[in-house]
């Protein structure tokens, strides 16, 4: 026999040994020694990164490091969230540069016109796939906000914080003048130019910083009108419609009659300080006003009423930031649960103890809006308030309404010329899309 063949003869005889031994061994009596079962694992801990633009000191930024991520960790204890603010001016760049380079964070604070670009470039995760109880949320926020994250098909994000303009009337210029109500409609706010203008030339009914997107879209919305259609596929017809060309009317002729004031093409003093000083009636601005005020102006009070209706009724722009999940996470169900908790009542709440207007409705009813100074009609607006057109060319479009409402009241063209080929070009700009 081969060493080989007799070495395996050997081992399978003591195998067939120890298997006779161990049939013949009696089973064992009395109570077994108890064993104790293995220990469930414990969930993996991984870490998240959270970009946002935050400024490093500010208040925001304290109480998301110093209260709400502390609290997030506590209730996800194998859940560590980095946060990282980075300069706005700073944050595109930088989030594409990692896109590119394939270490982009988990999750971002974004502005809302970023949404349907970075949507565009396959960079989010659209969020009603990837969110089992995306429609819960969904449900939860202001349908403006909301709106913001809508490209193609799905939604990309949800809104973290908001903000809309609502009307500031000068009280004591109205009482000044006569006039016991600030305007409720568009028509209110014309009637009463003459009034406002007896008090001196150098007084105007209302006031804005220009006569861009975020400073005309109210009015258009107002009137009825609009920039493209709902698909986002023309702006001939919607631009150049109507009730948009009403719109840029009314602000030239109010131009020309001194009820609007001069600040709108870069002249004299600006909306904010002119209401302080009793120059402006009115104005459409945002919540961070309030602060401003209690610095520059602390003995001008702001009163706030919403915008003045037209046709179209009260509408006035969103602003904010969406919260939104990068595709090239590693970490995307740790990352939802962080996104959840955005979304939930004491996040909300928190944040607007530092100036971030929240974007959950059922919060209208809470004590602390009702009992909040000013932030009540802030979000009885948002409840008709509109987002500027979400596309990835967005910032294009900007551009060319703006020319066009500059060439409108510099009367270098007609309002519906400079209107229909302001129409003209964003019809061909997304036809490129």
């Amino acid at each position: 026999m081969k060493h080989k063949d007799w070495t395996m003869a050997l081992l399978s005889g003591l195998l067939m040994l120890g298997l006779v031994v161990t049939a013949c061994v009696p089973a064992a009596t009395g109570t077994p020694e108890p064993t104790e079962a293995p220990l469930p694992e414990a969930p993996e801990a991984v870490t998240i990164a959270f970009w946002h633009a935050y400024n490093e000191v500010s208040p925001e930024n304290e109480m998301l490091v110093n209260t709400l991520i502390p609290m997030f960790e506590a209730e996800h204890p194998n859940v560590k969230v980095e946060s990282l603010p980075v300069p706005y001016d700073e944050f595109r760049q930088k989030l594409l540069t990692s896109m590119a380079g394939g270490v982009a964070p988990d999750l971002i604070r974004a502005d809302i016109i970023w949404v349907p670009e970075l949507a565009e470039l396959g960079a989010l995760a659209p969020l009603d796939e990837t969110m089992p109880d995306f429609e819960e949320y969904k449900a939860k926020v202001f349908p403006g906000p909301l709106s913001t994250n809508f490209w193609k098909g799905h939604y990309y994000g949800l809104p973290l914080d908001t903000n809309t303009r609502v009307w500031f009337w000068n009280k004591e210029m109205y009482e000044a003048a006569g006039i016991a109500e600030p305007p409720q409609t568009i028509d209110d706010v014309a009637a009463q130019c003459a009034a406002i203008k007896a008090l001196g030339e150098d007084k105007y009914v209302f006031a804005d910083g220009g006569i861009y997107p975020w400073a005309i879209l109210p009015w258009i919305w107002s009137f009825g009108g609009d920039i493209t259609d709902p698909e986002i596929t023309k702006a001939t017809g919607y631009l150049n419609g109507p009730n948009t060309v009403t719109a840029y009317e009314f602000w030239l002729q109010s131009l020309k009659d001194g009820c609007l004031a001069p600040s709108v093409l870069g002249s004299g003093v600006d909306a904010g300080t002119g209401y302080a000083q009793d120059l402006y009636a009115n104005y459409l601005d945002g919540p961070w006003m309030y602060p401003i005020y209690e610095g520059q102006f602390p003995d001008k009070q702001l009163h706030a009423t919403l915008m003045p209706a037209g046709d179209g009724g009260s509408v006035s722009v969103v602003g904010g930031e969406d919260i939104v999940l990068m595709q090239q996470s590693q970490h995307k169900e740790a990352t939802m649960e962080f996104i959840r908790f955005t979304l939930s009542p004491e996040y909300q709440l928190k944040m607007a103890e530092v100036g971030q207007l929240m974007v959950l409705s059922e919060l209208l009813e809470s004590d602390y809006i009702q009992n909040h100074p000013y932030y009540g009609i802030f979000l009885e607006q948002l409840e008709t308030a509109k987002a500027r057109t979400p596309h990835p060319a967005w910032t294009k479009m900007d551009e060319i309404i703006n020319n066009a409402g500059q060439a409108i009241l510099r009367e270098e063209k007609t309002v519906q010329q400079a209107l229909d080929e302001a129409a003209a070009e964003i019809d061909a700009l997304l036809a490129s899309q």
